[in-house]
């Protein structure tokens, strides 16, 4: 039986008309809406990933830099302590997934968004298609155009691209959680099962990711007998 907004419990502001080949239209959309993109990339700091014990927002300068610095923000993320520790954590690791190290590619991602904004998909897809041609190993392309052909109901895309970001960046939980909502609503508990572990091995306070675990677990259980 497919599930109410309230037990999927994803909050976001977008209302979408979507999905309605597997949930009713009251309900809210399962993917939340990107992060917006800075209007311009701020200048490196002189100080690592923490200083004095807090973390920073300090630009990479390098792909090599900002894998450093985000596998330090993940060790981080996975040992907090606190939901409102790992929400801060969260949210720095989100805004370094938004550098590219090209300028031509944050130009691209920021008109998509306001394309997003003004709810021109098409516009949209067409700015992140270029993404990830000119960024092919750019985790955060594939995860933003996911975004993008799930608003327009296009599941196995969305699905296609959400697997791509994972491949490329595994810790992504964004993506994770996105292929694990698409999968429990269509109805591959066991997959959706898999990626929700994945997803609460990199954060474990993500909101709502125990509950889920736990109701997809009695599903697949259930599917057993």
């Amino acid at each position: 039986m497919m599930r109410t907004a309230a037990a999927v419990g994803i909050a976001c502001a977008f209302t979408l008309g979507i999905f309605a080949h597997v949930a009713h239209a009251q309900q809210q959309p399962i993917l939340p809406p990107p992060q917006d993109l800075p209007e311009a990339t701020p200048q490196p700091a002189p100080d690592g990933p923490t200083a004095g014990g807090r973390l920073t927002d300090r630009v990479p300068t390098s792909a090599d830099d900002k894998a450093k610095i985000l596998s330090d923000l993940y060790a981080h993320l996975a040992t907090a302590d606190t939901p409102d520790a790992a929400k801060t954590i969260q949210a720095t690791i989100e805004r370094l997934w938004g550098y590219s190290g090209s300028d031509t590619v944050n130009l691209l991602m920021q008109r998509a968004s306001k394309a997003l904004g003004a709810k021109d998909n098409d516009q949209a897809l067409k700015f992140m298609d270029y993404v990830v041609q000119l960024a092919p190993d750019y985790a955060e392309g594939f995860n933003r155009r996911a975004y993008i052909h799930f608003s327009r109901n296009d599941m196995a895309s969305a699905v296609g691209d959400l697997r791509r970001a994972i491949a490329l960046e595994p810790n992504h939980f964004r993506a994770l959680d996105g292929l694990a909502q698409i999968w429990r609503q269509t109805g591959n508990a066991k997959g959706a099962l898999s990626v929700v572990k994945q997803l609460l091995e990199v954060h474990p306070h993500w909101e709502g990711g125990a509950r889920m675990a736990e109701e997809l677990q009695r599903e697949v259980d259930g599917q057993g007998i």
